[in-house]
């Protein structure tokens, strides 16, 4: 059914890399959310107030704040199709994300009043009327809130958006909730015991909790998130298939929407290679990236003496060295000035963001490591920290 109304109502539904495309995925799925969400509130509310159950106004009340929630979805997906201008020279398509976060603040808000109503309802109860036709209200509702879960993951993966998918999420938490809401329905009427108010705090609660990860998942784009392992690994297996490159290093990648990704990297290349050869592989790859994964790639070329046995046997030596501290350190961008009396090495080590040590003490254990080396070398080392370094044998070809 989904993938029919895709194929008839959007354009190109296929090139999910093309930003309108992408924004025509996500005003569809806002509309569909604003209809079907809007539908089951009116009916909820009136069987709620008709019966004067809470936990069903409160259940119709989390509707209407879905609906609410599709709403900015659909202003955010219309604002980040945007394009670039002169105070926003990468896009628009953050929008997305704020909207995303402007969804959770609203859910945030919506699960506190109703705490506070079924609070009352606690201390006050008032026994809910039974009737077929609010649990067969509650059934049909979890049906479509489960087609609603499957349409928002369907189209989230489609075109990558994490505010799709945190939608069908939501959705799914809406099935859950409404199942209890009708086993309270049903357990009151069968029981005599007033599971309403219980039943709705439950539900209020749901949706704060729902409501404060929605934020979390929404602010880590926003701040900036570390690429995925995947996309490093592809990038590195990519740029290493190409001929004269020899070494990788300092990835790093920032994301402005799904499709405006910037990337930058530094490669290594033989120092004795014309540069105007390593120049031309440079700008290929570049253009490369670009027409293959949509990713704006800056490269900094890094001439690497490959010829000099003596220190590449000293550079192979550190690394064994270092590794005797933790496997997970790696080091690039490594020479040596060569003395009388002594001899500076100098290189770069790269060490994820959870590493034990402090740079200084850092410094230190390599330096001691270095002199059982030669007592004569000296280490003049820079600290970089990165997420993730992938091991580049895996990757050479």
């Amino acid at each position: 059914m989904t993938s029919i109304l895709i194929k008839k109502l959007i354009k190109n539904y296929k090139n999910t890399g093309n930003s309108r495309v992408r924004e025509s995925y996500g005003k569809f799925a806002s509309i569909v959310g604003i209809t079907s969400n809007l539908l089951l509130f009116i009916i909820k509310i009136t069987v709620g107030l008709l019966f004067n159950s809470i936990s069903i106004i409160a259940d119709a009340v989390n509707n209407l704040s879905d609906s609410g929630s599709s709403l900015v979805t659909l202003l955010g997906f219309k604002l980040s199709g945007k394009p670039a201008d002169a105070n926003h020279p990468f896009g628009h398509q953050r929008m997305e994300y704020i909207s995303g976060l402007a969804v959770s603040f609203i859910i945030l808000f919506l699960g506190l009043q109703l705490i506070q109503s079924a609070f009352e309802k606690i201390l006050h109860p008032e026994l809910p009327q039974f009737s077929m036709i609010s649990v067969v209200i509650l059934i049909a509702s979890i049906l479509i809130k489960l087609w609603q879960c499957l349409f928002y993951r369907k189209i989230g993966k489609t075109i990558n958006s994490l505010t799709l998918v945190a939608t069908s999420i939501d959705s799914r938490n809406d099935i859950i909730a409404t199942a209890s809401v009708l086993v309270a329905t049903i357990v009151t009427y069968l029981t005599g015991f007033n599971l309403d108010g219980y039943m709705g705090m439950v539900v209020a609660l749901f949706i704060i909790f729902s409501g404060i990860n929605l934020v979390r998942e929404t602010i880590s784009p926003l701040l900036g998130m570390s690429p995925t392992n995947k996309l490093v690994d592809r990038i590195y297996k990519k740029i290493l298939g190409y001929e004269h490159i020899i070494g990788l290093h300092d990835l790093i990648i920032h994301n402005y929407g799904e499709s405006k990704t910037y990337a930058s990297i530094h490669c290594e290349v033989p120092a004795e290679l014309d540069c105007l050869i390593s120049h031309s592989v440079i700008d290929q790859i570049e253009r490369d990236f670009l027409k293959d994964m949509h990713i704006h790639l800056i490269i900094h070329m890094d001439p690497v003496i490959t010829d000099d046995e003596k220190t590449n046997i000293l550079k192979q030596k550190v690394e064994q060295a270092i590794a005797t501290i933790s496997s997970d350190i790696h080091i690039h961008d490594f020479r040596v000035v060569w003395g009388f009396n002594h001899s500076n090495l100098i290189f770069d080590v790269v060490v994820p963001f959870d590493v034990e040590w402090s740079n200084e003490e850092l410094k230190i254990m390599i330096t001691t490591e270095i002199y059982k080396i030669n007592p004569t070398y000296h280490a003049v080392i820079t600290i970089d920290y990165n997420h993730y370094v992938p091991d580049q044998d895996a990757f050479s070809v």
